[in-house]
């Protein structure tokens, strides 16, 4: 890999005004999501002002996409909230620490993976499993900010037992701060639905939110007088536990953690690049991918302890600003670096339920029930293992819900496999094309099978094959000759071998020939030196036509067999 990218080694000068603009509407319409995915996983707000600087530099160094843009998202958040809080208090130095060591640990996992050549993993997830899951962490996140929009106390370490401390603490709510939550909905959905055509420079409802409640949160003094819960003074200090080593029991429990935060955060990076590479018909490198990531978090160590990654709404924010290359994020970090530097005693009055707000209608847009209902109406299957894995979350947790969708996966993977799908082939008149019997009008020889199996042969898979060769002979004594066209075969399992050698010793103890019609080079490969191959009681056919003509010349005199073949 390059030491200096080659974005940069060949950099389109007449970028350089839009990548500098994207990169100053990114930091400003950032900041609001920066602080509230930070208190989201359990952070101190500043933690999500850090982690939006080295970060962004790094993966723009080291990625392959032109305008993902990586900082603190809302998954991530939720994931390292979920994982940590069990263990320590939120936003106390040893959480903080821990947050760090899960960050370096995730960032180096996935960093070995993109060396190693290893993107492909992101594609063992399947789309409907990856939709459930994040449409249950979404539900999730606004649960966990429930308590932030009524302003009461409530801690909890589970789902179900938050919804019952909510309900509980409705009689406590604090009317003005639930006004403010509200409103701040209200505010962001209508901007949402309403302002998506407008220039990106006027979709700024974020951040006048922000800074219209703050304004009124600190002129009226409602957080002496009504008791509303804001931020408090940010302090750009008091982050060196991340330097510090925590405890072996400590460090243990998160072994789990960086796998399923490393597993899901590859998949969403390479997921979100993807799709932003086809809108721009770019190509991007699953592996680099890797490797900017991995090093956004490695910087996240140490520069704010949050686990980051490539999010959706910072991404469509770059796009929509103009960014064209990675020098967008470049800049974006450094303007960071003079927001912190200036200072940010005004985020102090910030009233808690705005930001809560910003990250329930962040998380509502999270769920994707098209894709749900597209599942549903294609394959059931599909739509079970997307509301499987966002059930599974929302009841176990996270860790359990995503291993109940890849369960989910391959369960149904394996089902489909084991029943594969199996034609019996006749010739369309008057061409020589084969279809399905059961579809098409077509000509068949009557001392003939022609069975296509649509499916890789494995042991999960033979007794159909078996179940479904006994039905056809089962209702034709004339039948002769069986032919298993191998079209879509690509694999035949040892087991599978053995069986087709019982089968071919079978029929042959009843007069019937066994034939092989169009097998792929590398199963035929395999098969050449088994028992099968040498003991086969009738021909390996190069097409299925082939074996038709043959098998139909045996039936005709001789002077119309010539004619036939």
């Amino acid at each position: 890999m390059a030491l200096i990218p080659h974005w940069i080694q060949h950099y389109p000068r007449h970028h350089l005004r839009d990548d500098v603009l994207a990169g100053l509407v990114l930091t400003v319409l950032v900041i609001p999501q920066s602080l509230a995915y930070a208190l989201l996983a359990g952070l101190p707000p500043q933690a999500g002002l850090y982690v939006s600087i080295l970060p962004a530099i790094a993966y723009a160094l080291l990625g392959s996409s032109m305008v993902q843009a990586v900082g603190p998202v809302a998954i991530t958040a939720i994931m390292t909230y979920s994982v940590l809080s069990p263990i320590a208090q939120p936003s106390s130095a040893h959480y903080i620490q821990l947050a760090a060591w899960l960050s370096l640990s995730s960032g180096l996992l996935i960093a070995a993976c993109g060396v190693a050549r290893l993107g492909f993993l992101s594609q063992l997830l399947s789309r409907p499993v990856v939709s459930g899951f994040v449409a249950g962490s979404a539900v999730l996140i606004m649960v966990s900010q429930a308590k932030f929009i009524l302003g009461v106390e409530v801690q909890s370490n589970s789902t179900g037992q938050t919804l019952r401390l909510l309900a509980q603490q409705l009689p406590n709510t604090n009317q003005v701060t639930l006004m403010l939550g509200l409103a701040s909905i209200a505010a962001l959905t209508a901007a949402r639905l309403g302002l998506k055509h407008w220039p990106v420079w006027m979709r700024i409802s974020p951040l006048l939110v922000l800074l219209v409640t703050t304004l009124v949160v600190s002129s009226l003094d409602l957080d002496s007088k009504h008791a509303v819960a804001v931020v408090g003074a940010i302090r750009l200090d008091g982050m060196s536990q991340v330097f510090t080593l925590p405890e072996l029991a400590s460090l243990q429990a998160l072994a789990g953690p960086t796998l399923l935060i490393s597993f899901i955060g590859m998949v969403q990076c390479i997921t979100m690049a993807q799709a932003l590479a086809a809108k721009r018909r770019e190509r991007i490198d699953a592996n680099r991918e890797l490797t900017g990531l991995g090093a956004a978090n490695i910087a996240a160590a140490f520069s704010g302890g949050m686990p980051v990654g490539g999010g959706l709404s910072r991404s469509a924010i770059n796009v929509a600003a103009g960014a064209q290359t990675p020098l967008a994020g470049v800049v974006s970090g450094l303007s960071m670096v003079i927001l912190v530097l200036v200072g940010t005693e005004w985020l102090a009055k910030l009233p808690l339920a705005v930001l809560a707000a910003s990250i329930v209608v962040a998380a509502w847009g999270m769920i994707d029930v098209r894709a749900l209902r597209q599942a549903w109406g294609y394959d059931r299957a599909d739509a079970i293992a997307w509301l499987g894995t966002a059930m599974g979350v929302l009841a176990l947790g996270l860790d359990t819900g995503i291993a109940m969708g890849i369960g989910l996966s391959l369960a149904t993977l394996l089902w489909r496999s084991s029943a594969p799908h199996i034609a019996a082939l006749g010739r369309l008149p008057g061409t020589s094309t084969f279809r399905n019997v059961e579809r098409y009008e077509t000509e068949t020889l009557p001392h003939a099978l022609l069975l296509r199996i649509d499916e890789s042969l494995f042991f999960g898979n033979l007794q159909a094959v078996e179940a479904r060769l006994s039905l056809e002979l089962g209702q034709s004594e004339q039948i002769e000759d069986v032919v298993l066209v191998m079209t879509a075969v690509n694999r035949v399992d040892t087991s599978a071998m053995e069986v087709l050698a019982d089968i071919n010793r079978d029929l042959q103890e009843r007069g019937i020939k066994l034939h092989f019609a169009e097998v792929k080079g590398p199963v035929q490969d395999r098969l050449m030196h088994t028992e099968l191959w040498t003991g086969l009681s009738g021909q390996v056919f190069q097409s299925v036509s082939e074996a038709f003509h043959v098998l139909q010349s045996k039936r005709l005199p001789a002077a119309d067999a010539a004619l036939a073949i």
